[in-house]
């Protein structure tokens, strides 16, 4: 497993942390979205997964669609880093984190309310997600599971924000092993102070 933590930049929004630590296995590739070069990154683990397989062009242009509209929303919304596992063979969409920082003003600071205004949410929209608080090692979080996603949004030391770990599964969903390995990644996070 390898550490990974967050931009110097993001670190000073995390009062009571200075940042934080979370293990990400070798196997999943980092896209650095703090930095300019992070579509070229993006770019790359496209062109490595088809590298080698009979892989449609029209496929790879949809993925690398798909995986850099995801990265501009997330960057929208204070996503920080991005990881990428294929689990495909044929060169669809790969399972991923994406990391990002919700500071305070949005969203209830309380867990539990929180947990409320999502479950709410969801019912809206019909995802049917499950919604809960659950005590993880880094503190509290709100986690949101749905069928082939996972977000865990721990509260940031001091209470000003959350520190959000969406984990997606297109291919496989999210239960059996892909649910234990997001379960135990956002297990190993914890704060720099």
């Amino acid at each position: 497993m390898s550490e990974s933590s967050e931009s110097g930049a993001a670190a000073s929004a995390t009062a009571g942390a200075r940042d934080y630590r979370l293990l990400v296995p070798r196997e999943w590739f980092r896209v650095d979205l703090t930095q300019g070069r992070w579509r070229r990154q993006l770019k790359t683990f496209v062109e490595k997964q088809a590298d080698g397989r009979q892989v449609p062009a029209e496929l790879t242009r949809n993925v690398w669609a798909t995986l850099r509209n995801t990265a501009e929303a997330g960057r929208a919304r204070g996503a920080m880093e991005f990881y990428l596992l294929t689990l495909s063979r044929n060169g669809g969409l790969p399972a991923s984190l994406l990391v990002s920082l919700m500071p305070p003003g949005g969203t209830p600071a309380d867990p539990e309310a929180f947990a409320a205004w999502i479950e709410v949410r969801e019912g809206e929209a019909g995802t049917g997600g499950e919604v809960g608080v659950v005590d993880l090692p880094a503190g509290r979080a709100v986690r949101v599971l749905g069928p082939t996603s996972l977000d865990l949004h721990v509260v940031l030391p001091g209470g000003t924000g959350y520190l959000t770990l969406s984990f997606s599964a297109p291919v496989v969903g999210m239960s059996g092993p892909m649910l234990r390995l997001c379960e135990a990644i956002a297990g190993s996070l914890h704060w720099v102070v």
